[in-house]
């Protein structure tokens, strides 16, 4: 079993710095605005984390009791051979995962990423990380791929290499949040591919920031599967219930 992640040993190093700062400008929480400690939080914010301690291996939805799966990954099993979600989407992470997405606020990016290194120090080690991708449309509107600003520190924080470029948004679909469950699954079809190139290691776990019904996920699972990766597994900031 690999060695937790100490999240103070990671910020432990800046303490000295970020205190000298914080007597001049003190920081200000990103959710709340109140005085922040030195990870850009407040105390409050910080026991108010929406931890997703019990959930389905498979798909990472909530559940009341620890269980196998969920009933819906029971009658269908998913790509995904497991999900792990850190977080529920609930206050405090509903506030502060928009800040990276569409504010681009790369803190709040590596502030989710090093919590999430911190409860993936447990989770089956993958032979590369690979961030869910935008379409590049999307990516020169946005100017920065949420999903590879979380990877980029997860990757650090876990020493796991990082794989980018290699699985592209071959389409650019219309929004997911647009769309009931079955026409989320039609927006995805043929939505990915594998760029030719060396080949893909045989375990790799998709990095995305919020999951909702898994469709882009399973979506670009299936690719990585029929390009020759026996598993894929995803780590996600956040599930919606």
């Amino acid at each position: 079993m690999s060695s937790p992640v100490n999240l103070g040993n990671t910020l432990r190093p800046w303490a000295g710095l970020r205190a000298a700062f914080d007597r001049l400008w003190p920081a200000q929480c990103m959710v709340c605005s109140e005085r922040a400690g030195i990870d850009d939080l407040c105390p409050a914010c910080v026991r108010d984390l929406p931890w997703n301690r019990c959930a389905c291996p498979r798909c990472g939805l909530p559940l009341p009791l620890p269980a196998p799966a969920c009933g819906h990954c029971q009658r269908r099993p998913p790509p995904l051979t497991e999900t792990r979600a850190v977080f529920r989407y609930a206050a405090p992470m509903d506030r502060l995962l928009p800040r990276l997405k569409f504010h681009q606020d790369l803190a709040a990016g590596r502030s989710c990423a090093l919590r999430m290194a911190e409860a993936l120090a447990d989770a089956p080690r993958p032979d590369a990380l690979v961030p869910l991708p935008l379409h590049r449309t999307r990516l020169r509107q946005r100017g920065f791929d949420q999903a590879l600003e979380l990877a980029r520190p997860l990757a650090r924080a876990l020493d796991l290499p990082l794989i980018k470029g290699m699985l592209v948004r071959s389409r650019d679909t219309a929004p997911q949040s647009r769309l009931d469950a079955p026409a989320r699954r039609r927006n995805l079809r043929r939505a990915f591919a594998v760029r030719p190139g060396p080949a893909l290691p045989a375990h790799v776990t998709l990095v995305d920031d919020v999951m909702t019904t898994g469709a882009t996920l399973h979506a670009a699972a299936e690719t990585l599967l029929r390009a020759g990766v026996t598993r894929v597994d995803a780590w996600v900031c956040a599930r919606v219930a």
